[in-house]
């Protein structure tokens, strides 16, 4: 285990991962008896985005939950080294590397087929140890009054050519990119990841922290094609319905592919039973309408419209590939280091 610690640290991931004792959510003093009756989850979604549905849940299933909010790598890390130790019942994962990840450790628990079978298989483990909530695609943005259509990339590779030099935003330190680039791997290889990372930079890619500041600066036309998340662009077109920003999804590449928000049931549980109830609940007609609606995120269970205004998720030509592979983050980081974006 100390390994593994090692190894996370040594590439910045694990600042804080152990640092929070369960006295300071609330856990601290708490008897067997309490113990039994409360549903802990470990929880790498924002307070800000589920916070409004747990507390919904905590009323309609009558149901003690306590959450433990963080970054979803530093709540993997910490998962593997509590171990046995550890208090959780269940992971509510902001992608599915890190279900992987922790399941590949034999931290989970397989999730009944009835529940498995309400999301498409490609959305779940192989496995049957986690399953997808909610999905997010990757996009192209682009700034409508400065890139026509007919002119757009038909992949990711296209955004190294020289019409894009300094026109396009990234942000190599997001986890989403980092899936991402991750999903690069996994379909063509780190030699021709790499080749593209470093094409990228010499093409004068312009960085960012994140996806919102991506999505501002095309709107002011600073960059004229952005890599990021489909429901950021929403945020922005609620205040500025004529914001001056569309999406544009590539074809069969990592360019529009698709990630998940997931959730694993963790070996450590002694409470099985409520922690499938609670799994019902998120894919339930309101949970996943809470998803659509409130956060723009895909829905997966079947039969539940797409966000009003996103293309529909059957009709996005997402690449196939094992979610579940999307785990070796650490060789992502260090290709990223390699190729001098981070």
């Amino acid at each position: 285990m100390r390994n593994i610690r090692r190894k996370f640290v040594s590439l910045g991931l694990a600042a804080v991962a152990t640092g929070l004792s369960f006295a300071s959510w609330g856990l601290g003093t708490e008897t067997a008896q309490a113990r039994r009756k409360t549903l802990v989850i470990y929880s790498g979604r924002s307070e800000k985005l589920i916070g409004p549905l747990i507390k919904q849940a905590r009323k309609d299933l009558n149901l003690d939950i306590k959450v433990r909010y963080g970054k979803t790598a530093q709540l993997a890390i910490a998962l593997l080294e509590e171990g046995r130790n550890s208090r959780a019942d269940l992971f509510f994962a902001q992608d599915a590397g890190a279900l992987g990840a922790i399941e590949r450790r034999g931290r989970t628990l397989p999730i009944s087929f009835r529940q498995l079978n309400k999301v498409p298989a490609r959305f779940r483990s192989p496995r049957g140890n986690w399953m997808g909530i909610s999905g997010r695609a990757r996009t192209i943005d682009y700034n409508t009054k400065l890139v026509k259509k007919s002119q757009l990339p038909k992949s990711i590779w296209e955004l190294t050519k020289p019409k894009w030099r300094g026109k396009v935003g990234w942000a190599p330190t997001n986890a989403s990119f980092q899936s991402f680039v991750t999903g690069m791997r996994v379909m063509y290889g780190d030699k021709k990841t790499l080749k593209w990372l470093k094409a990228m930079k010499a093409n004068g890619t312009k960085k960012y922290p994140k996806n919102t500041p991506i999505v501002k600066a095309l709107g002011r036309g600073e960059i004229h094609l952005g890599l990021v998340n489909h429901y950021y662009l929403a945020r922005f077109q609620k205040t500025n319905p004529k914001f001056p920003v569309a999406h544009h999804y590539t074809r069969r590449d990592p360019g529009a592919m698709i990630n998940v928000a997931g959730v694993s049931v963790l070996r450590t549980t002694d409470q099985r039973r409520d922690a499938e109830r609670f799994i019902n609940y998120l894919l339930s007609r309101k949970s996943q309408q809470y998803f659509s609606s409130k956060t723009k995120e895909y829905p997966l269970r079947k039969g539940i419209a797409s966000p009003k205004g996103q293309v529909p998720l059957y009709r996005l030509r997402a690449p196939r590939i094992n979610l579940t592979k999307l785990h070796t983050l650490e060789a992502t980081l260090k290709l990223l280091q390699k190729a001098g974006v981070i």
